[in-house]
């Protein structure tokens, strides 16, 4: 099977983009497996999926844990499903998630001023690829907020105005500098969704310049909400990996408490969760479409 560098690679050769979603439970990845499958057999070729565990998610499975489920699908469907450690910021949890056998991490220090962000990056993918040379490490560009949850309004520090993006020089540098695989930068989105205004529109001319000027594969955090335009004129503009957590936690949410108040006397958590599991994987499904152009 093909590495998960060489898959964001064919992915930026045909203008598509690799989904990223985040689990804390058992449903969520399946949920998230099924979809990818299910498109993949109608289409007659494998679609990748990159499940992300934060470090709050990563707590709550277990590092170790969530790298065994995953191995354990691609191992038994011979399926190109991969794992990243997603927003970690400390060598701690950066060592933990190395040694549990995780595909890719995202080191992020992207509420420091730039020149801090930076050197705190540079000396993490030192360390980290120091434990496993073969691991991909993305940096990150900007504070885009630091919760995936329904918000009332924009995030302390976030960066939301286009003269606060991320600029091309700046990545060029840290690219450079950081010698990370992987690039993250602030270009509109948000991490969350809004709940009563208008999700921000991304900056897709700003894509294209930050794209020319890295040389690497760019990554959209904060991906829910964000119009299915928006999505295509990225991911045309250089986004190989887009990240959706948001929509499956409110699918997640909404799926079980109906379920929930359709079954008052059901105690069975088998029989609860397939309505669950079947709208999460709806969710997914439509992104996956999305991010595939099909």
């Amino acid at each position: 099977m093909k590495s998960l560098l060489e898959f964001i690679k064919e992915a930026e050769q045909k203008k598509i983009a690799i989904g990223h979603f985040n689990i804390a439970t058992l449903e969520q990845l399946r949920a998230i497996f099924e979809a990818g499958r299910e498109l993949s057999e109608s289409q007659n070729a494998k679609i990748p999926l990159i499940i992300g565990t934060s470090e709050g998610e990563g707590g709550f499975v277990g590092f170790r844990q969530a790298a065994a489920l995953v191995k354990s699908l691609k191992e038994e469907f011979d399926y190109p499903i991969f794992i990243n450690g997603d927003h970690i910021r400390s060598l701690g949890k950066a060592q933990a998630i190395v040694e549990a056998g995780y595909d890719a991490i995202i080191f992020d220090a992207s509420e420091l001023p730039f020149e801090e962000n930076l050197q705190k990056t540079k000396e993490a993918a030192v360390f980290i690829k120091s434990i496993n040379p073969e691991i991909l490490v993305e940096g990150e560009i900007g504070f885009i907020g630091s919760s995936s949850k329904l918000l009332e309004e924009i995030p302390e520090g976030a960066v939301v105005k286009p003269e606060d993006f991320t600029k091309p020089e700046e990545a060029k540098r840290f690219v450079e500098e950081t010698k990370v695989d992987l690039l993250s930068p602030a270009v509109g989105s948000i991490h969350g969704m809004f709940k009563n205004v208008p999700e921000p529109n991304l900056d897709i001319q700003r894509i294209k310049e930050i794209k020319k000027a890295s040389g690497v594969s760019l990554v959209l955090h904060g991906g829910s909400g964000v119009s299915n335009e928006d999505f295509l004129a990225a991911v045309g503009a250089g986004i190989s990996i887009i990240h959706i957590n948001t929509e499956i936690r409110l699918a997640w949410r909404r799926s079980l408490e109906k379920s929930l108040k359709d079954n008052p006397e059901e105690i069975a958590p088998y029989k609860v969760m397939p309505k669950v599991i079947a709208e999460m994987k709806k969710a997914v499904g439509e992104k996956l479409r999305i991010f595939n152009r099909l």
